[in-house]
């Protein structure tokens, strides 16, 4: 057997849990990547869910709000 037919035996990319900061196996064995467990999956599913991930919005003047406003021209 020559060295070309040897399979190849990758390492599983190691990355941080977005949740527990705790390693997370990011490969096809494990379902939850890139978390590392159901449970921590379904925590950062139920953060977005209760809109604890949310994004400042840049709120207008009160005065550009209303239809009464004049006209810009």
């Amino acid at each position: 057997m020559s060295p070309e037919d040897t399979p190849v035996t990758l390492k599983p990319k190691l990355v941080s849990c977005p949740s527990c900061g705790g390693e997370s196996i990011y490969a096809l064995s494990n379902p939850f990547r890139p978390f590392c467990s159901d449970r921590c999956k379904n925590m950062d599913f139920g953060a977005w869910a209760s809109e604890n991930f949310r994004m400042a919005a840049n709120v207008a003047p009160e005065d550009l709000l209303t239809d009464d406003a004049a006209p810009l021209q």
